[in-house]
C-alpha cells in the first residue's frame, strides 16, 4: 500500500476534477471527468454518478489511473492502482452521506475505491513519468 504524502494530499483539496482512465479487457482505453472523488485512508473513493463506459470498463479490468493536477501549485502527479466496486455497507454509506449534504439527488449507483500502488510525477521536465511512490 502507498502512503499518500501530505503535499499529495492537499492537491486532492484543490482539485474539482479529475480526469479517471480506465481500460476493457481487450485494452481499449476510455478517460472520464471525475468530481466525486475524496482521499481517504491512502485510498481514492470515487462516487460513480454517471458512469456508464468507465463503470464497464472497471467490472472487466480494475486497473484504473488518477490524473490530479493542481492548479495552485502547478504540480501534477498520476495515481495507479486496482479498484474494487460497492453498492452497499459502511464506505458507501459514509460517501453518500456526504454527497448529499453536498448536493442532494444525485444518483450515487456505486462506490469505487481505488487502491493506490503507484504514484508517479507528471510535471514536464527531466522526471516526468518517474515513480515517486
Amino acid at each position: 500500500m502507498v502512503v499518500i504524502t501530505p503535499e499529495i494530499q492537499k492537491m486532492f483539496q484543490n482539485v474539482k476534477t479529475f480526469p479517471l482512465a480506465t481500460s476493457s479487457k481487450d485494452g481499449i482505453p476510455n478517460v472520464a471527468p471525475m468530481g466525486a472523488v475524496h482521499l481517504q485512508d491512502n485510498k481514492v473513493w470515487i462516487m460513480n454518478n454517471f458512469m456508464n463506459k468507465t463503470a464497464a470498463n472497471l467490472r472487466e479490468n480494475p486497473n484504473a489511473a488518477i490524473y490530479v493536477h493542481d492548479p495552485e501549485s502547478k504540480m501534477c502527479v498520476q495515481l495507479k492502482g486496482t479498484v474494487t466496486i460497492h453498492s452497499s455497507g459502511p464506505e458507501y454509506d459514509a460517501l453518500k452521506a456526504k454527497l448529499d449534504a453536498m448536493k442532494p439527488g444525485l444518483p450515487a449507483k456505486e462506490l469505487v475505491i481505488v487502491d493506490v500502488t503507484e504514484v508517479f510525477e507528471c510535471m514536464p521536465g527531466p522526471k516526468a513519468g518517474q515513480k515517486i511512490l
